[in-house]
């Protein structure tokens, strides 16, 4: 496998709210994903398990592309293991023969927890995971590994393999006031199609602008347009799969002042323009 950034948890069922960060080609069965809640003593900290299986035949490529929610990723695979900050633009992943990762997302208030520093650290990179966990990190992926090792596709190894994990991050419990604040804020972002303005975050909140600004650069390493931008681009990209509206719907709907303007930022950081998109998934 090559990769410049974690496999995606893709959707193999219908589609829910996590698809709408992928950018999945239609026809590509590459893969097959499990996707598992963390147990409920992690509420705060992890957010979701994602297992992938693929086969890719020899000389072919089967690249992922997402729009990464604003939060930290762990992936274990075979072959490395690793830390991951959140990824600006476009994830792009290239699976490639055949493997296996256990993924964990963590919430947008583990990053800082789990590295001790600022997220800013980590934005558009990743890490090897015991430069973060040190010893815990160690042991976590052997026991990851010697789960998988068997047979990928077992639920039974899927779960020791998870528990391996959550062993190795129960110490980070209990969330602190900050981080609960940072979960409340990308979440109230998440499910609020019509905040469009970082001053809706502002007021949500009660932060100033400048407080909110170092709240999201330290916790995420991101900035709060960022967050209102990615879920804006999140948000056209299911409206887009649809395939049950037009352009100028979509860009309206998403509080554009016109459908150039919505085209350019979509095309800026997908490398697509939304009737690409479109025309991608209307086959």
């Amino acid at each position: 496998m090559t990769t410049d950034s974690p496999p995606p948890d893709d959707a193999t069922g219908p589609r829910d709210a996590i698809e709408r960060a992928h950018l999945k080609d239609p026809g590509d069965v590459s893969h097959t994903m499990w996707r598992y809640p963390p147990d409920a003593e992690f509420g705060g900290l992890l957010r979701r398990f994602w297992i992938p299986v693929w086969s890719v035949p020899p000389g072919l490529e089967a690249p992922q592309k997402v729009l990464q929610y604003p939060v930290a990723l762990v992936v274990v695979s075979s072959d490395y293991a690793r830390f991951y900050g959140v990824v600006s633009g476009l994830s792009t992943t290239t699976l490639t023969g055949e493997g296996w990762a256990v993924g964990l997302m963590c919430e947008p208030a583990a990053g800082s927890l789990l590295t001790g520093a600022s997220m800013a650290t980590y934005t558009d990179r990743f890490v090897d995971v015991t430069d973060v966990l040190g010893a815990d990190g160690t042991r976590m992926v052997a026991r990851v590994r010697e789960a998988m090792a068997a047979d990928p596709r077992s639920p039974g190894a899927h779960r020791t393999a998870m528990d391996a994990v959550g062993d190795a991050l129960r110490r980070f419990l209990p969330i602190d006031a900050e981080g609960e604040a940072v979960n409340e804020l990308v979440a109230f972002v998440e499910s609020r199609p019509d905040v469009t303005r970082v001053a809706q975050l502002c007021a949500e909140t009660g932060l100033s602008e400048r407080s909110l600004q170092r709240l999201v650069h330290r916790r995420l390493g991101l900035t709060p347009k960022w967050l209102v931008q990615r879920r804006r681009l999140q948000e056209a990209a299911e409206r887009l799969r649809s395939r049950t509206t037009t352009l100028a719907e979509v860009a309206a709907a998403l509080g554009y002042a016109d459908q150039p303007h919505f085209s350019r930022d979509f095309a800026r950081v997908t490398a697509m323009t939304p009737g690409e998109f479109a025309a991608l998934h209307g086959r």
